[in-house]
């Protein structure tokens, strides 16, 4: 087995979320700190309903576990306790559900650790949130994508226990809904697309997550430097002393002599300006 051990533990984190085409009902779109990860390195699934984003996340968190000595999260829909076809049924209620998950997902990224987010993260503008999440934190991510057909997808659903399948209706709006991930947006990137008979490229969500710079934060995001009360007042002060030492030479300088000027270390050359 692939021993995988970071050359340090400093500031690297990684969000890795699992996508996938059809939505994922035995999981299909996860995000995990270490393989699709920014920040704490977070691992984000995708997918679209039942698609088996929740197995590829518990794979991958065995994976990290065993061969990592980094604390790994699953963040999921199921730990919110959510009714999934009420929720799914209601904007509202979907949209707080996202709320809430992107909030946990907050709360346990750090330097250290890997988030998996194991929820549909079939939104772009859901995955772009977690972006910048994950810039403002300065952690590497990656996404995993769950790719499976629609028949299949149906078929993995009828199989499930009846209090824990989607209606058809459901399930059609959510494939209908999908917003399928791409690798040139910068949100879902480094992109897996794994197909159900395919193994997870634990190597490469490693080096994805572990090897990879953090994005670097936007500039309107980060905290400006408090200046000083009295910053006016000292500089129009160091202003008059320079003004003061340049008049006070010209009185007994000629062209060519040094000067000094208050505060710098070296000093210039007067020069009469004709």
């Amino acid at each position: 087995m692939f021993d995988y051990k970071p050359e340090s533990r400093s500031a690297q984190q990684i969000l890795c979320l699992p996508i996938s085409v059809h939505w994922p009902v035995e999981g299909s779109n996860a995000l995990t700190v270490p393989a699709h990860y920014e920040r704490e390195e977070e691992n984000l699934p995708c997918s679209a309903v039942e698609n088996g984003k929740t197995r590829r996340a518990r794979e991958l968190k065995e994976y990290l576990t065993q061969n990592t000595e980094r604390k790994v999260h699953i963040v999921g829909d199921e730990d919110q306790g959510i009714d999934k076809n009420s929720v799914f049924a209601d904007s509202q209620k979907e949209k707080n559900l996202r709320g809430a998950l992107r909030a946990e997902v907050e709360r346990k990224v750090n330097k250290d650790d890997i988030v998996i987010l194991d929820s549909l993260n079939y939104i772009k503008g859901y995955r772009y949130e977690l972006f910048c999440l994950i810039k403002h934190t300065q952690t590497p991510h990656c996404l995993v994508y769950c790719l499976t057909s629609t028949e299949v997808s149906s078929e993995w659903n009828k199989g499930r226990e009846a209090d824990s399948q989607y209606t058809q209706e459901i399930l059609d709006a959510l494939i209908l809904r999908f917003e399928a991930p791409d690798s040139r947006n910068r949100w879902d990137s480094p992109l897996f697309t794994i197909q159900p008979e395919d193994s997870l490229p634990f190597e490469a969500i490693c080096d994805a997550l572990f090897k990879r710079k953090a994005p670097p934060p936007n500039q309107s995001t980060q905290s400006q430097p408090l200046s000083s009360t009295n910053f006016l007042y000292e500089l129009d002060k160091v202003t008059q002393d320079v003004l003061m030492a340049v008049l006070e030479s010209q009185k007994t300088s000629v062209p060519g002599d040094l000067i000094s000027i208050p505060g710098a270390t070296e000093k210039i050359s007067f020069i009469l300006a004709c």
